[in-house]
C-alpha cells in the first residue's frame, strides 16, 4: 500500500472507534467513472463491479469485490481479507458482515444531507444494497458515516500537509509570474490563457473547474465570484487586479487569492480597503482554534469588516481544502440555510481552511485576499504566506 493510504486507513479505525459506528461500508461500482469521492483516500486504483471496502472499528480491513478486482487488492496489502465473487456480491458480503458486525451492531455508510464530499453513496448502489440486505440482520443497521468521512477528509496527516504546501509554493511561484506580465493593456483572457500554459508546462493541475481557475479581475466592469475572464476587459490605470488561483500537486490543492494596485502609488480608499480586509481575516484567524464552531470564526471576521464601515461579504469566511478545494466538512460560515449545519461542527488540530473575503471598490473593483491554516492544539498556523501591503502593477 502506499504510505498515504496506509496513514488514512489507520486514521479510519481510530475515527470509527469514536463514532460509534460498528463497521464503515464504502459501497461502489464503476469507478472510473468518478465515483465515491472518499475512495481515493482508501484505495489505490478503481474498482469495477460493485464492492465493498469494509473497516471495522477493531481494526479489521476486507474488501469484497468481483474476481478480476481482487489480485490487485491482494497484492496492495491493505486488506487483511480480500473476498472475490464471480456471480453476485450478496453471499461473500453477507459473510463478511455476519464475521465483523456485533449483535444490534452498526453499519455506516457514505451518505449526508449537508456534505458532498460524505454523500458518495449513489441512490442506484442504496437500493441494492437494501436488496441484498433484505430479511437479514443487518436490514436496519444503516446509518450514515457522515461524521467518519468527514473527519477522514478533515483532519490531515503530515504526508496532506507536505502535499499541500507544495502546492502553495507552486501557487507562489505563479503569482510572481502573473505580476511579471500583467500589464496596462492586457486582457483578463490572456492573464488566463498564460496561467494555463504555465501550468501545463510545470504538470500542474487545476484545483477546480479549468474554465474558472484561475479567476481573473481587473476593474469594475469584471465579474465578481466564480466568473470567467473576460477577453475584453483589460487591465487600466487605477484598477484593483485580483487573481483568484489553485493548485494540484501530487493531488493536493492549493486555494489562494492576491490583490494589486495598478498604478505607481497606492491611493487611499484602495489602503484603507486592504487594511479593513487584512483586520478582517486576522479578526478570523486568531479566533480559529480547536473547540470552536465555525460560524464563531466566520462572525469574528464579518463583524470586524462592518466595523470599518464596509458591507458584509455574502459566503463563507473559509472552507477546507485537501483533496478538493472545497474539502467539505467544518465550514467556517454563518447559520445560513444554505450552508446546513456545516457551521456548527466543531474544529479540531490537523484541519486546514482558507481565510478568504473581500471588498467592491467603487470605479477599481474587488479587493480580495485568501490564505490558508492549519489548526493546531491551540489555535492555528498560516500554511501560505499572506499578503502584508497591496502590490503595485506600476504604469
Amino acid at each position: 500500500m502506499s504510505s498515504l493510504t496506509r496513514e488514512k486507513l489507520l486514521q479510519a479505525v481510530r475515527l470509527l472507534d469514536r463514532s460509534g459506528v460498528d463497521v464503515w461500508m464504502t459501497f461502489v461500482r464503476e469507478t472510473a467513472a468518478g465515483g465515491d469521492p472518499v475512495l481515493p483516500l482508501i484505495l489505490d486504483g478503481g474498482l469495477t463491479w460493485a464492492s465493498a471496502l469494509i473497516v471495522t472499528a477493531t481494526g479489521k480491513r476486507i474488501a469484497v469485490v468481483g474476481n478480476y478486482d481482487a489480485d490487485p487488492l491482494i497484492a496492495s496489502g491493505d486488506w487483511d481479507e480480500v473476498v472475490p465473487y464471480v456471480q453476485g456480491i450478496r453471499d461473500g458480503l453477507l459473510a463478511a458482515l455476519e464475521a465483523c458486525v456485533p449483535p444490534n451492531g452498526k453499519i455506516g455508510l457514505n451518505y449526508s444531507v449537508d456534505d458532498d464530499k460524505a454523500d458518495g453513496l449513489s441512490h442506484g448502489m442504496w437500493l441494492h444494497l437494501n436488496e441484498v440486505l433484505a430479511g437479514t440482520r443487518f436490514a436496519n443497521s444503516l446509518v450514515s458515516a457522515e461524521s467518519t468521512v468527514c473527519a477522514l477528509r478533515a483532519i490531515k496527516t503530515p504526508s496532506e500537509i507536505a502535499r499541500m504546501q507544495k502546492a502553495i509554493e507552486a501557487t507562489d511561484r505563479l503569482f510572481e509570474d502573473i505580476a511579471g506580465i500583467a500589464r496596462v493593456g492586457v486582457t483578463e483572457r490572456h492573464i488566463f490563457d498564460q496561467v494555463h500554459r504555465m501550468m501545463r508546462e510545470r504538470g500542474l493541475g487545476w484545483s477546480w473547474d479549468p474554465e474558472g481557475d484561475p479567476i481573473v479581475n481587473s476593474g469594475p466592469e469584471s465579474m465578481i465570484g466564480h466568473g470567467i475572464p473576460s477577453s475584453t476587459i483589460s487591465i487600466q490605470p487605477g484598477h484593483v487586479f485580483h487573481v483568484d488561483l489553485g493548485v494540484l500537486v501530487e493531488d493536493y490543492s492549493s486555494d489562494l487569492q492576491r490583490s494589486w494596485y495598478v498604478g505607481d502609488e497606492v491611493p487611499e480608499d484602495v489602503d484603507a480597503a486592504f487594511r479593513a480586509v487584512k483586520g478582517a481575516i486576522m479578526a478570523g484567524y486568531q479566533t480559529l482554534k480547536p473547540g470552536r464552531e465555525g460560524w464563531q470564526v466566520d462572525a469574528a471576521a464579518r463583524e470586524f469588516l462592518v466595523s470599518q464601515g464596509y458591507p458584509e461579504y455574502l459566503h463563507a469566511l473559509g472552507h477546507q481544502v485537501g483533496r478538493s478545494a472545497h474539502d467539505g466538512g467544518a465550514l467556517l460560515g454563518p447559520l445560513w440555510d444554505r450552508y446546513g449545519r456545516s457551521p456548527t461542527l466543531s474544529i479540531e488540530p490537523g484541519m486546514v481552511f482558507t481565510l478568504e473575503l473581500g471588498v467592491t471598490l467603487e470605479g477599481r473593483g474587488y479587493l480580495g485576499l485568501e490564505d490558508m491554516v492549519v489548526v493546531t492544539s491551540d489555535g492555528c498556523e498560516w500554511l501560505s504566506v499572506p499578503q502584508e501591503e497591496m502590490w503595485l502593477l506600476p504604469l
